[in-house]
């Protein structure tokens, strides 16, 4: 018994440690966007589905302990080769960087992650439901339910340990080293569990054969799994959307949801009094009336209550499925066909997530699907005649297609929007605006809940910076009153959004942007008709269509230093900055392309977080003269409230008097936190 139970535990715990721990390694190469987590999630479940697949497989074959040794020795073989050429066996090298510009980077993200963890992964997910059936065949009398639960038990804490114990305590590099001697130990100890249990286990007595194989599944029992394990995965990457789309791309913020959703498991699969419909019926119905309260009130409701009330619903959510699928369990002896089934419907959910949703709607609408087909769970197991899988499966499905067309009919496109437009990055819109003073119409492109630009109609103020970007604003003082204003200045400008910044360029200046999102360009540069800034600006006008740190970061391998008298840091994914674009390392990058007297102009707008300390830390660590500049919404514009970090070098460069008139210096009275770097951020020590 020793054995089964450290041997399902550690796998656990690898499995949910090497998650967060390669997407935080890989999120900077594929642009900081939540949609990185959410398909290397959906990477995660197929191969989930592909270890349990080979367990059902295995479990029927004769010689299945040297089958499983073999697939064990193979595996820790292939990590050793690639820690030769890697920083860690499961950190590939900075050549398997993507090629710029990708569009829709799943089948790279694919690639990568399969050369990288895919058979590890495969491996240990594959040991529960294998360990199981093994543990089931020796001890016929005890029930799995509890070591099913160890597992996830397992998987919680080593999801856990990651943001609390691993990452503030080791490098990434240090990370996939100690993971990959975890799965070697892994390794030796399981492929001797399983050459024990493959020679002491024995034919089951005719006596009790239908004690323990119980009665063969039912297609519609396997369906009734399959979409109870689809909506549970749906609801838990769509909640991790909503979370990380209006807050930051940080992996405790992915972890949260997920975690969550592992400890429905362990609770649910405990054999203990958790399974009550009634009471979760009524938690489920408040926790959306909280849910609908805070999306309400998004503005004003401190962003911890919002996660909370997020967090709540999705919790709520998932113990109502996976309750469903605790009672529905089968006979040990078909335990490895119901995890297969379970481990489908995740597949599913997520390739629905990623691949359809992103196709056939225009807005984030699988989470009110996710939330409709929950309460429609509660109401047939509510309903006893309802009871039976045939039925319920079967309302289920149909429920399914039916609330999706529903939604692709009554919310596409948005009705308010002119333009609604789904893709990796998020979701844009180009709505028609009238000024609240009184100044005219116009369009704005909207990004989640931040507003990425506007643009008057009318000939006399197309032209008038407005938003984040007006005269007041710190980007606005800076590129008004810099000395080389007008004589051929240089600027990059980092996230383009409606290219606002282009209308302070003169004659002979050179305006360079990077932006990631392809659509985000298209109606920039002047797509249906909207916008015009960069058509009608003075300047030279370049946009990249990459990742702006790696973008910077091969020029500066091709010898290409911009040398930028003007660098504005301005990338809001809704209301975040990704977080690899504001490290230690990306600052280093900027610098770099920064002439001696340049000026780095950090946007820090935010109505959740204050990125202050963090700028503080960083111009510490590299010297740097700061300012910040907050300047209140100004009467009669459509000027917003704007807060802006403003950094040299050169301390002689911040000297301009305009500048220093609204101004204030960056210091310790802001705050001040541990240096963020690539390999360590916190969240909440800058909540507000």
């Amino acid at each position: 018994m020793f054995q089964f139970t450290i041997s399902i535990f550690l796998s656990a715990f690898l499995l949910f440690q090497v998650q967060p721990m390669i997407g935080k390694f890989i999120l900077p190469w594929f642009g900081g966007t939540p949609a990185v987590w959410s398909t290397a999630m959906l990477f995660f479940q197929v191969f989930l589905t592909g270890g349990y697949a080979y367990a059902y497989w295995l479990v029927k074959q004769k010689r299945q302990g040297w089958i499983h040794a073999g697939l064990l020795t193979l595996t820790s073989a292939l990590l050793i080769a690639l820690g030769v050429g890697w920083p860690s066996p499961v950190t590939p090298s900075a050549d398997w960087k993507p090629a710029i510009g990708l569009e829709m980077p799943i089948p790279q993200l694919f690639i990568l992650l399969t050369i990288s963890v895919g058979l590890p992964y495969f491996v240990l997910a594959a040991n529960s439901p294998l360990m199981q059936a093994w543990f089931s065949a020796l001890f016929p009398k005890q029930s799995y339910a509890r070591l099913y639960s160890l597992s996830n038990i397992g998987s919680l804490t080593g999801l856990l340990a990651y943001p609390l114990i691993i990452e503030p305590s080791l490098s990434l590099q240090s990370q996939g080293w100690a993971w990959s001697v975890g799965f070697l130990v892994f390794a030796v100890l399981v492929g001797w569990v399983g050459l024990s249990a493959q020679d002491r286990q024995r034919p089951v007595d005719t006596d009790r054969k239908s004690k323990v194989t119980g009665e063969k599944p039912t297609i519609s029992m396997m369906a009734l799994w399959v979409i109870l394990g689809a909506i549970a995965s749906v609801f838990l990457l769509a909640t991790t959307n909503q979370i990380t789309q209006e807050v930051a791309v940080i992996p405790f913020l992915w972890i949260l949801p997920l975690a969550l959703y592992l400890l429905s498991f362990i609770l649910a699969f405990s054999d203990g009094p958790w399974i009550q419909r009634r009471l979760y019926a009524l938690l489920f119905a408040l926790s959306s009336l909280a849910v609908l309260y805070a999306q309400a009130n998004t503005e004003t409701l401190n962003i911890i209550l919002q996660i909370v009330a997020y967090s709540a619903l999705l919790f709520l959510a998932c113990m109502i499925a996976h309750g469903e699928l605790y009672l529905l369990r089968p006979a040990s002896a078909h335990l490895t066909t119901f995890y297969l089934m379970v481990s489908v419907g995740g597949a599913l959910g997520g390739i629905f997530v990623n691949l359809v949703a992103p196709f056939i709607f225009t807005g984030y609408w699988e989470f009110y699907l996710a939330w409709l087909l929950v309460f429609i769970i509660l109401i047939v197991s509510l309903l006893p005649r309802w009871d039976q899988p045939r039925i319920r499966s079967g309302v289920l499905w149909a429920s399914f297609v039916v609330a999706t067309l529903a939604i692709m009919v009554a919310f596409n496109p948005y009705s308010d929007a002119l333009v609604a437009v789904r893709n990796f990055y998020g979701v844009i819109r180009v709505r028609e605006w009238q000024s609240p003073n009184g100044l005219g119409d116009g369009n704005t492109m909207v990004h989640g809940a931040t507003v990425h630009g506007i643009q008057y109609s009318s000939s006399e103020l197309r032209n008038e910076p407005t938003t984040y970007y007006s005269h007041g604003s710190g980007i606005g003082l800076v590129l008004l009153n810099h000395p080389k204003h007008g004589t051929g200045m240089r600027v990059g400008v980092l996230g383009l959004g409606v290219g606002t910044v282009a209308v302070y360029a003169e004659e002979g200046d050179v305006y360079r942007f990077y932006e990631i999102n392809p659509v985000v360009v298209d109606y920039a540069n002047g797509k249906g008709g909207y916008f015009s800034f960069l058509k009608d600006s003075k300047a030279e006008v370049t946009v990249v269509t990459d990742d702006a740190r790696l973008a910077l970061e091969r020029e500066l391998a091709e010898g290409e230093l911009q040398d930028f008298d003007v660098l504005l840091l301005d990338t809001f994914s809704s209301d975040s900055i990704p977080v690899h674009l504001i490290t230690k390392e990306a600052f280093g990058i900027y610098l770099r392309h920064l002439d001696h007297d340049g000026i780095l102009a950090v946007h820090v707008s935010n109505r959740h977080i204050d990125l202050y300390p963090v700028l503080f830390g960083l111009a510490q660590e590299y010297g740097l003269a700061s300012l910040v500049v907050d300047a209140p919404a100004q009467t009669g514009t459509d000027a917003y409230p704007t807060r802006y970090a403003i950094l040299s070098p050169n301390p002689a460069s911040l000297k301009i008097p305009e500048l220093q008139v609204h101004a204030a210096a960056l210091d310790n009275s802001f705050g001040t936190v541990r240096l963020w770097t690539d390999d360590y951020s916190n969240l909440f020590q800058i909540l507000r």
